[in-house]
């Protein structure tokens, strides 16, 4: 008779699921460097008719739009020449987010604002993510505009975000995509959970995700050309139940893809 197969003891780790902070600790290690704005004046109309005005500073930024206005930090990472990702961490207005994305060529922009909300709610991601796309004030608005894409569903990828922090992605349809941790505080752990996918330019795409068993929410834009580097940020409740702000980001090894020969995902 064949010998017995032995299933290895299962992990009790993996019965305690990470909060937030443990498992964003140090997930910026392989992001692109920063870049200063300072002197940089932007005004961005979005598409639903509002304003947002941002001047920035060394460090900080004077904003006004969507009903309100603040000085906030900012961080800023160059992810193609003449492509922005830009945060704001909000210390004006506890719980919130503001990401905005932008082309000094083409003069499109898109505006992410992500929230916690007061309560969590069974069965809804506790922080909420609304999308604008936006025109700036840089000159005249050409190619196209940034909008929901289909174009990552079937692919599945890998993402190397430091020594410590493995993640696989498989992004099956235009509403979720589901994940696991290969190696980091989170290995073993794995769930399908809301995303948004928006293609910004050739080969660079926008993807959010807001997660169901622990608040947090993220906004990523993906470099998928030649770099095939991922920018990102973090906004969530960590351990003690405090909102909090991370940078992320990394490398993508692109693992395949699959394409449906009829009925297509939602």
């Amino acid at each position: 008779m064949p010998d017995a197969v032995t299933t290895p003891a299962a992990d009790p780790a993996l019965d305690e699921w990470r909060t937030y902070d443990e498992f964003a600790a140090g997930i910026d290690t392989y992001r692109l460097p920063n870049v200063e704005l300072d002197g940089t004046d932007l005004t961005l109309s979005l598409d639903g008719g509002e304003t947002l005005s941002l001047r920035f500073g060394p460090s900080s930024v004077e904003w006004s739009g969507l009903g309100a206005s603040g000085t906030d930090p900012y961080d800023a990472v160059a992810v193609r020449e003449d492509v922005v990702f830009v945060n704001l961490p909000l210390e004006s207005r506890e719980r919130e987010a503001l990401t905005i994305v932008f082309s000094t060529s083409s003069h499109r922009a898109t505006v992410i604002r992500s929230r916690i909300a007061a309560e969590a709610v069974e069965g809804t991601p506790q922080v909420g993510q609304e999308f604008w796309a936006a025109t700036t004030d840089g000159g005249d608005a050409t190619g196209e505009v940034p909008g929901p894409s289909r174009d990552l569903i079937g692919k599945r990828n890998v993402y190397r975000y430091s020594p410590h922090h493995l993640y696989e992605h498989v992004y099956v349809s235009s509403q979720r995509y589901a994940w696991q941790c290969l190696e980091g505080v989170q290995r073993g752990h794995g769930d399908m959970d809301l995303s948004t996918v928006w293609k910004f330019a050739d080969g660079l795409y926008l993807f959010c995700f807001r997660e169901f068993r622990i608040a947090v929410a993220s906004v990523w834009l993906h470099d998928l050309g030649y770099q095939l580097r991922t920018t990102g940020i973090f906004l969530g409740l960590n351990g003690e139940g405090a909102s909090e702000h991370s940078r992320a980001g990394g490398h993508i090894y692109p693992l395949g893809s699959v394409s449906y020969p009829d009925a297509q995902p939602v």
